[in-house]
C-alpha cells in the first residue's frame, strides 16, 4: 500500500485511516468506504464512539452563518457506533487488513456502502474575491465522541472529533454511444431554395483536456453569404437539491473565419477543446470535487441509471455543442440576416485508470 490517510482527533483519544479518498461510481453500483478507527478508550469518560459518512450540499459560505441559518444541508447520512460496538462485523476487507496493521490492537474496521442515487463530488466554482470553502456536493467521514447518537442539544467539541473528505466520482465507461449528428435546414423569406447544415461527431464522449473534432457539411443552395462560423460549448447544471435552478455558462467560444458563398457546398472539421484554465473567472461553473486546493477540471457529466430521479442527485451535469453559422445580410442588410444553428450533446470524463474495472458497462448522460 503505498499510501494511508490518517487524521487525529484534537484530544488524541480518535485516529481516522483510509487507504484512498476516492471511491468509484460504477451507475449501478459504488465503491465501498471502507476505514479503520483507531480509539483510545481512557480518553472517553463513559462516552460512546461514533463514525458517520455524510453527504451534504453546501450553498454558502459558513463565515456568513450570522443568524443560524445552515448553508449545508445533508442529502444522506450514516452512523455506526464504534465504541462500545454494536451489530456484526463483517469480514475485514484487504484494504482494512493493511490499515489494521497501521492502527494497531486499538483500531477498529468500519465500512459504509454509499447507494447509486446520491451525487458525485462536484464544486461550484467561486469568484475570485470569494473566500471559504466553495458551494457543492461533498462527502465526509467523521469520527466523534459524544453521550448520544445524534442530540441536537449535545454541543460535540471540536477537539472530540477528527474528519476526512472523500470524493465520490465516476470515470468513463468502457462501452460508448455512437456519435451524434444533427441535420438542420433552413428556409429564408428572401430566397427559394434553403441552406442545409450537417454537424457530426465520431463519438459522443470525450475526456477532459482532449481535443474534439467536429465536422460541418453545408450545402448553402441561397443566394446569402455565411460570413463565419462559431462554435459554443456549453455546460449546464442543473441544482435540484434546493431549487430547480439550470445554470447555462459558455465554457468554449471560438469563431473561424471560413466564408461559404452563395450556392456553394462547404466541408471541414474543426478541433475544439474547453479548458477550465480558460474559465477561471466564472463563478458558478461546475467543478469536479477537489480535496484541498488540488488541481481539478470542469465538471464531468452526470450518468444516471435510466429513470433515475435526478431530484436525489442534487447536481446534474451536461454539455451541449452549438455550431452556428453567421449569415451576412441580403439585399436589405442585417434586417434578413438570421444565423443557423446545429446542436449536440457532449460527454465529457475522465478515463478510467487501468488498475480499476468497472461492474458496467453501460452508460446513460443526462
Amino acid at each position: 500500500m503505498t499510501k494511508v490517510y490518517k487524521k487525529t482527533s484534537g484530544n488524541g483519544s480518535l485516529c481516522l485511516y483510509l487507504g484512498r479518498r476516492d471511491f468509484v461510481d460504477h451507475v449501478e453500483s459504488v465503491d465501498s468506504v471502507d476505514g479503520v478507527l483507531k480509539i483510545d478508550p481512557s480518553g472517553l469518560n463513559g462516552r460512546k464512539v461514533w463514525v458517520q459518512l455524510a453527504c451534504a450540499f453546501r450553498y454558502g459560505r459558513e463565515d456568513l452563518d450570522v443568524i443560524g441559518v445552515s448553508f449545508r444541508k445533508d442529502i444522506w447520512i450514516k452512523r455506526i457506533q464504534m465504541y462500545p460496538f454494536e451489530g456484526t462485523k463483517p469480514p475485514n476487507t484487504p484494504m482494512q487488513e493493511a490499515l489494521l496493521k497501521k492502527a494497531g490492537d486499538q483500531g477498529h474496521p468500519f465500512t459504509f456502502d454509499i447507494p447509486v442515487h446520491l451525487p458525485c463530488s462536484v464544486s461550484l466554482q467561486p469568484a475570485p474575491e470569494d473566500a471559504g470553502k466553495p458551494c457543492g456536493v461533498d462527502y465526509e467521514v467523521k469520527a466523534y465522541i459524544a453521550n448520544e447518537e445524534d442530540n441536537i442539544d449535545e454541543k460535540v467539541e471540536k477537539k472530540d472529533t477528527c474528519r476526512l473528505i472523500i470524493r465520490k466520482i465516476q470515470y468513463a465507461p468502457a462501452e460508448l454511444a455512437a456519435g451524434p449528428k444533427a441535420d438542420i435546414n433552413k428556409q429564408f423569406i428572401t430566397a427559394d431554395k434553403p441552406i442545409h447544415m450537417e454537424v457530426s461527431m465520431e463519438k459522443e464522449l470525450y475526456y477532459h483536456g482532449d481535443p474534439i473534432p467536429i465536422k460541418v457539411k453545408v450545402n448553402n443552395e441561397t443566394s446569402k453569404v455565411v460570413k463565419k462560423i462559431k462554435i459554443n460549448i456549453f455546460q449546464i447544471t442543473d441544482v435540484v437539491i434546493y431549487a430547480a435552478d439550470k445554470y447555462h455558462k459558455c465554457v468554449l467560444n471560438e469563431e473561424f473565419g471560413d466564408q461559404i458563398n452563395a450556392n456553394s457546398t462547404f466541408e471541414k472539421e474543426y478541433s475544439v477543446t474547453p479548458l477550465l484554465v480558460n474559465n477561471k473567472e466564472k463563478r458558478g461553473l461546475a467543478l469536479d470535487g477537489r480535496l484541498k486546493d488540488e488541481d481539478t477540471n470542469l465538471a464531468s457529466s452526470t450518468l444516471l441509471i435510466p429513470d433515475m430521479d435526478k431530484q436525489m442527485q442534487g447536481v446534474v451535469v451536461s454539455y451541449k455543442i452549438k455550431v452556428i453559422l453567421m449569415m451576412g445580410g441580403g439585399l436589405l442588410g442585417s434586417l434578413t440576416s438570421s444565423d443557423v444553428t446545429a446542436e449536440l450533446p457532449l460527454v465529457l470524463m475522465s478515463p478510467k485508470p487501468a488498475d480499476l474495472t468497472s461492474t458496467s458497462n453501460r452508460f446513460y448522460s443526462q
